[in-house]
């Protein structure tokens, strides 16, 4: 039987691939659940239709990102810290702060798109990788200064 999925499926194929399966597994599983549909020639006429506007969405959505990376990799933030003996930090500098930064520069991320591998905690300036979308990462500039 052949169907079309309609999601990824595991050591079957990937959404919108046109698959062999058993009459069984198709009949009284895939179909059921929502995973596939039958492979007719107007349902293979809608994923393809389908498929053209999932990829129009999809680059519409990668320039949207490769803009506001441009707009992050150009940013430098200053975030000012107490700190204690040999210029280490009272605190730490977190994924938190950074997104707060950010909102108060103009850019509004969600906080886990930062990919901040642990806390900043020492004087200096450190550059923080941001995944604005699947294939695209941005990087900004942060400085950690001492309070006065």
């Amino acid at each position: 039987m052949k169907v079309i999925l309609k999601e990824d499926i595991p050591k079957l194929g990937r959404m919108g691939q046109t698959v062999d399966v058993a009459r069984g597994y198709g009949r009284n599983y895939l179909i059921p659940q929502g995973k596939a549909i039958v492979a007719t020639s107007k349902n293979l006429k809608a994923l393809e239709h389908e498929r053209m506007l999932i990829q129009r969405k999809a680059e519409l959505a990668r320039k949207e990102a490769e803009g506001l990376a441009e707009k992050i990799s150009g940013l430098t933030l200053s975030l000012s810290r107490k700190v204690v003996e040999e210029d280490k930090l009272y605190g730490s500098v977190s994924v938190s702060d950074i997104s707060q930064a950010l909102e108060e520069a103009g850019v509004e991320i969600e906080r886990k798109l930062i990919k901040l591998e642990e806390p900043i905690k020492s004087l200096g300036e450190f550059k923080v990788p941001i995944k604005v979308h699947d294939n695209v990462t941005a990087e900004v500039i942060i400085q950690v200064l001492k309070e006065e």
